[in-house]
């Protein structure tokens, strides 16, 4: 499928940046620093699923000879037929892909070895996600049956609800906004979709 090698920046087209981050408090300059990347595309909510509207830009805009950085495979990807559906993608189109984290560049170069190191190790960030979320699964359902589990509160009270859709309705930044109120962008819009009990 692809050769590795080690990180190294390429020259013959541009070096793109592909960020995602969770939520509108999370650093995302963080991930890609001291690259020195041509453009960034940033997103910022989950990466449960392939619908992302930055992933798709930054997937449509590269080009032949181009290099997409990552911080690592699971920045880009949360299960393994994702990933090697992304990397396969670009390498046959000319686009080199490389994960920092891991010190991996994919080119495009047939190699066995690439191909296994791509299964195995997208494999074994997926398995992690699976333990991270069934210990989170058994931690509920003990604090649940020693009858201390009271589930995510609200983030914000019935008066700021009222606040923050007033200033949206005003025209201030909604960036902004999540970043005053300790919101992501998920949340922020969640709130303003939803009825208020009071005017």
């Amino acid at each position: 499928m692809t050769e590795v090698t080690q990180v190294t920046k390429t020259h013959r087209g541009k070096d793109i940046g592909y960020v995602r981050v969770s939520s509108a408090e999370q650093n995302e300059a963080r991930q890609l620093e001291g690259l020195g990347l041509d453009r960034t595309f940033t997103d910022k909510l989950s990466g449960k699923d392939m619908n992302r509207p930055q992933l798709s830009a930054a997937l449509e805009y590269l080009r032949d000879g181009d290099t997409l950085f990552v911080h690592s495979m699971d920045r880009l990807a949360r299960n393994l037929d994702d990933l090697r559906k992304i990397v396969l993608g670009l390498t046959e189109r000319g686009v080199h892909v490389s994960f920092v984290k891991e010190g991996l560049l994919f080119t495009g170069e047939d190699s066995p070895m690439s191909n296994l190191l791509l299964s195995v190790m997208g494999a074994f960030a997926e398995f992690e996600r699976s333990l991270i979320r069934e210990r989170q699964r058994e931690g509920i359902a003990a604090a649940k049956k020693a009858g201390v589990y009271k589930g995510r509160r609200p983030k914000l009270n019935e008066a700021m609800v009222i606040d923050l859709k007033r200033r949206a309705a005003n025209g201030e930044k909604r960036a902004m906004l999540a970043r005053e109120f300790k919101i992501s962008r998920e949340t922020l819009y969640t709130y303003l979709e939803k009825p208020t009990l009071t005017a």
